[in-house]
C-alpha cells in the first residue's frame, strides 16, 4: 500500500511494507523466496546477528511455521536481556529459537549449519535469494507509478544494503539510501558484493551514527514523526533515514517515495534503553 505522507511541511509518498502481515517490512521481501520454497530435507535453519535483530524474529516465525529448528548466534548477550527477555529476542525465544553466543558468530553459525539437513542464512538475509522478493516489490511500485502517472525517487535507510541493492537492480527509478551500520564505504562494499553494477545512490547522514547508539536527536525525530503523522517507524534505522533525507533534499529531482521497512517490534527494547538513559528528557 502506498499512501500520501507529509512531515515537516514536505509532502511525499510512503510505501507501507510494515502492513504486509505477519511477515512484514524488508524481512518479508527478503524471505519471499524461502516462503515459496519446499526446503525438502531441511530440518534446521541457522543464522547470526544482534540480539534484537529484526531478521532473527522473522526467521523464528518462519521456522515455527515450517516446523524447523532455528539456531541463532550472537556475539554478545546482555545479562539483563538474558534474565528478562524483551522485544524481538523475547518473541523469537517464544517461537522456539535456540540461542548461541560466540565472539566469531558467523563461524559458529556456519559450523552449526554444516550438516546436510541444515541451511545457513546470512546475517540480515544478505544473500542472492533475497532478490526474489524485491523483484515483486519493484513490480508493485512500477504498477502504482503507471496508474498514477508519477516517477518518484525512492529512499530507504540501509544496514547491509540488501534491500536497496536488489530494489535498484530491478527498478527503473532512482534509488537512494544511507548507511546506518558503518560508513558510506562499508555500505558501498556490501552493495557491490550483491550487485557489482549497482545504481544505488548513497547519501551521507548529517553526522556519523554508530549502529544502535542512543542519541537524543534520533529519538526526538522518531517521536516527532509519530506525533505529527500517526505512523510509527522503526527506532534505529528510520531516524537516521529521515535526518539524512531532510539534510539532502537537493539530491532529489521531484517526488519522493519513502519505504517503511517494518521492524517496529524491536522498538519495545530500544524505547526502554532510551528511557533508562534519558530519563526526564524524553
Amino acid at each position: 500500500m502506498i499512501e500520501k505522507f507529509k512531515f515537516r511541511g514536505r509532502e511525499m509518498f510512503l510505501l507501507r511494507d510494515d502492513l504486509l502481515g505477519e511477515f512484514n517490512g524488508n524481512k518479508a521481501r527478503k524471505l519471499e523466496y524461502f516462503l515459496n520454497s519446499d526446503l525438502k530435507g531441511i530440518k534446521r535453519i541457522v543464522s547470526h546477528g544482534s540480539s534484537q535483530s529484526n531478521a532473527m524474529y522473522s526467521l523464528s516465525v518462519f521456522a515455527k511455521m515450517r516446523g524447523l529448528e532455528f539456531c541463532f548466534v550472537v556475539s554478545h548477550l546482555n545479562s539483563n536481556l538474558q534474565e528478562k527477555p524483551v522485544g524481538n529476542f523475547k518473541f523469537a525465544l517464544q517461537n522456539g529459537m535456540k540461542i548461541f553466543v560466540a565472539q566469531d558468530r558467523r563461524s559458529l553459525a556456519k559450523e552449526l549449519a554444516s550438516q546436510d539437513d541444515a541451511f545457513f542464512i546470512e546475517e540480515g538475509v544478505a544473500m542472492a535469494e533475497a532478490e526474489f522478493g524485491f523483484k515483486t516489490q519493484a513490480m508493485q511500485i512500477e504498477k502504482w507509478c503507471e496508474k498514477n502517472s508519477i516517477r518518484p525517487d525512492i529512499f530507504l535507510p540501509s544496514g547491509t544494503g540488501t534491500s536497496a541493492a536488489y530494489l535498484a537492480k530491478n527498478s527503473n527509478l532512482r534509488v537512494f539510501t544511507c548507511p546506518c551500520v558503518g560508513d558510506v564505504k562499508f555500505l558501498q562494499d556490501e552493495i557491490f558484493a550483491l550487485d557489482k553494477n549497482s545504481k544505488v545512490q548513497i547519501l551521507n547522514p548529517p553526522k556519523k551514527y554508530h549502529f544502535g547508539d542512543l542519541k537524543l536527536e534520533l529519538y526526538k525525530i522518531w517521536r516527532e514523526i509519530l506525533d505529527e503523522t500517526g505512523v510509527e517507524f522503526e527506532l534505529i534505522y528510520d531516524p537516521v533515514g529521515f535526518l539524512t533525507l531532510f539534510s539532502n533534499l537537493d539530491a532529489f529531482s521531484g517526488d519522493i517515495l519513502y519505504i517503511h521497512q517494518g521492524g517496529i517490534l524491536g522498538n519495545i527494547s530500544q524505547k526502554m534503553r532510551y528511557e533508562r538513559k534519558f530519563k526526564g528528557e524524553l
